[in-house]
């Protein structure tokens, strides 16, 4: 399948290539090496999403290593009855991380925000893959009150935070060494919540394994100065650890989408 897109989608092919040329400071043969294995990885995320439902303990003990899972535990430990909004971006097995919320996360609430498709009977059909028995799906358009009644209650809320947005609903900051138009909607709703920020994302590795790789929360409570203040710290929080996470795995990310189109008002 990643093939396939490589070859019909010519024009997300370049966009993929000059980004990463200039995002990563790369010649032309490394980032056309590095945009194939990205597209392979998109094709595999594609239809990761059919197996989401599957991921049990059975994949947690086969298939999972697990980054300092000695923090890990301590993270979870910390987690419990607490407010949580968890933050990762369009990186490596990202579609299955919603089962594996559903294992470890210690929440009896939780939900992931996802932006619905046009087609309304192609949603029902990938918000129903993408339910968990404790984990459901929350259109982004409709979000803000149900991820604030989520959070009050002690619950889980997870959103992906690496994507464009319009400029009434951004602050922009630097990412990949360009501002960025960085959604405020998760950074407002976890310090509306009290909540803790956790960066978590799930990486694959070789032999059909994955690395869950994760950073130790940001706890909203204990920061300092006025609102404006704590919503641009929060946001520049979850924007710089998924930088990090690109950095490492560059072949991993969602080169092909147009992550810098929506610029500030004084680049029109």
């Amino acid at each position: 399948m990643g093939r396939l897109l490589w070859l019909v989608l010519p024009s997300r092919r370049n966009l993929a290539v000059d980004t990463i040329r200039d995002r990563l400071e790369l010649d032309m043969i490394q980032a056309e090496r590095i945009a194939r294995q990205s597209f392979m990885h998109n094709g595999r995320s594609f239809l990761e999403l059919l197996l989401t439902r599957r991921v049990d303990w059975r994949f947690a003990e086969k298939r999972l290593v697990i980054e300092k899972p000695e923090e890990l535990k301590d993270i979870l430990a910390m987690c419990k009855g607490v407010p949580v909004v968890a933050v990762t971006g369009h990186l490596g097995a990202w579609e299955l991380l919603g089962g594996l919320l559903n294992l470890m996360a210690p929440q009896d609430y939780k939900q992931v925000v996802v932006k619905a498709t046009h087609d309304q009977s192609m949603h029902r059909v990938i918000k129903r893959m993408r339910t968990h028995s404790t984990v459901r799906i929350q259109e982004h358009d409709q979000a803000a009150s149900k991820v604030l009644k989520n959070l009050v209650k002690g619950g889980l809320s997870a959103f992906l935070v690496d994507h464009n947005c319009r400029r009434e609903d951004a602050i922009f900051l630097p990412f990949m060494g360009r501002p960025a138009a960085i959604n405020l909607g998760p950074a407002l709703l976890a310090l509306r919540g009290k909540a803790l920020v956790w960066p978590i994302f799930l990486i694959r590795s070789d032999a059909g394994r994955y690395l869950l790789s994760h950073e130790k929360p940001l706890d909203t409570r204990t920061l300092y100065g006025e609102r404006k203040e704590k919503i641009h710290q929060i946001a520049m929080f979850y924007t710089q650890a998924v930088e990090r996470q690109v950095r490492r795995f560059p072949e991993q990310w969602f080169w092909m989408h147009r992550r810098w189109k929506t610029r500030p008002a004084d680049e029109d």
